[in-house]
């Protein structure tokens, strides 16, 4: 479990988290959702220790964040940003490989290899593992940063805005993905996102942010309604259920 008391976090005069506390269960699918500049990028990276926070702790496993070893933190904590770019040519499985650093330190054993393989053959995208990152659209782009946070092997994934840029199909791809690796391989997974609609689907619990100030938080039924949804976007919408699922109508 990761718990998050009381974060505190200003640029300057501007508050951008304001006395935070919530609970990430484990193994569970958790979406954070929040109009632009609501905190949620922000409280992301406090928690995997990639932006410091002003006051408050965070807690991961009963054991408080800033007191890990940096080595054996990247082997509890992946986190991929919204901005992703290497200036180096690459492979996919050269970018895949760099996953396993916090393992290998550089130098790739025969397991470090199978996870890699094993991370591009989840995410199906073995037959473009020779290919140049540059080579590629956006989508097949993104899937390759997923593979190697997957090829890191931690227990908790943190995304920030994993679909930004990308078409239908990919998007559905890489939230089926994210859902699967909660299902089959038991990891806990946190994602800042946009879509409602795909929260609505695929999210256990959420965490909706609004002026650096968690409105509400819990399952996703609780969280996903249309009052609350209303307070924190200021929109006029309706709730429909197709399928068993609840999807967001708020294009009037």
């Amino acid at each position: 479990m990761l718990e998050i008391k009381n974060i505190k976090k200003n640029y300057g005069k501007n508050e951008v988290l304001s006395d935070v506390s919530c609970t990430i269960e484990k193994n569970k699918f958790t979406a954070f959702i929040g109009s632009n500049g609501a905190g949620k990028s922000t409280l992301l990276n406090i928690m995997a220790r990639t932006l410091k926070a002003d006051n408050g702790e965070v807690i991961i496993d009963g054991k408080e964040l800033k007191t890990w070893q940096t080595e054996e933190l990247a082997k509890k904590i992946s986190i991929l940003s919204q901005f992703n770019h290497i200036n180096i040519r690459l492979t996919v499985r050269d970018l895949v490989s760099f996953g396993r650093y916090p393992h290998s330190k550089g130098k790739m054993t025969l397991e470090d290899n199978e996870k890699v393989a094993d991370a591009i053959n989840y995410l199906g995208i073995g037959h473009l593992e020779n290919r140049f990152l540059d080579e590629l659209s956006g989508g097949q782009v993104q899937m390759a940063y997923i593979a190697m946070v997957i090829a890191q092997d931690t227990d908790y994934i943190f995304l920030d805005e994993p679909l930004n840029n990308l078409d239908m199909n990919h998007s559905v791809k890489i939230m089926k993905i994210l859902r699967k690796l909660v299902r089959e391989k038991n990891k806990t997974v946190v994602v800042v996102i946009h879509d409602i609609n795909f929260v609505s689907v695929y999210a256990d619990n959420v965490i909706a942010l609004k002026q650096g100030k968690i409105i509400t938080q819990g399952k996703n039924e609780e969280v996903i309604t249309k009052e609350v949804l209303q307070e924190i976007y200021a929109l006029d919408m309706d709730i429909y259920s197709v399928n068993n699922y609840r999807f967001c109508m708020y294009y009037k």
